[in-house]
């Protein structure tokens, strides 16, 4: 997604999924810190689980080995991502979206790609050497956002209003 006109981009409201193409965004997209997914677990109650994520262009893709998460996001597939680094300001990208769970045989390639993102090209490599052998089966998991919203506390404030509006606050 291209980053277009930045002060363009920044106008849209929050929601909008052309957020993607914010500066904010596209550094979080390619940063090192964990995607936070909320959901709802088979017992009805909300859970976060922070995984490690590679972004495709168009959708996040988190991999797991398995666990009770899976069987939730395929019996309830609407999914929360925030990523966020903890800057001063802060600085956040709010994702919405529903989870396609796809049982793969091997290493999702995406995995690969995130290890290598995360840890580095060489212990990338090692990482999914150690759990890549015959038998291996892990679980991709894709969400295409169908909302963002970004906060980055100088451009961006909750609600998707400016810094000024903000500082109105309280004040009218």
């Amino acid at each position: 997604m291209g980053t277009g006109n930045r002060d363009d981009v920044m106008a849209l409201p929050q929601g909008d999924v052309g957020l993607l193409g914010s500066d904010v965004a596209q550094r979080l997209l390619s940063s090192k810190e964990l995607a936070r997914v909320a959901y709802v677990a088979a017992d009805g109650t909300p859970r976060v689980f922070p995984m490690l994520f590679h972004w495709t262009g168009t959708e996040v893709v988190l991999s797991t080995f398995g666990g009770a998460k899976v069987g939730a996001l395929r019996a309830r597939p609407d999914v929360a991502i925030t990523i966020d680094a903890a800057t001063t300001p802060p600085q956040a990208l709010l994702i919405r979206g529903r989870a396609s769970v796809t049982d793969i045989e091997g290493i999702v390639p995406e995995y690969a790609l995130a290890q290598r993102r995360y840890a580095g090209q060489e212990q990338g490599a090692a990482n999914v050497a150690a759990v890549d052998h015959p038998g291996t089966k892990m679980v991709r998991i894709a969400v295409r956002p169908t909302w963002v919203g970004v906060l980055d506390f100088q451009t961006r404030l909750p609600g998707g209003s400016s810094v000024r509006d903000f500082e109105r606050r309280g004040r009218l």
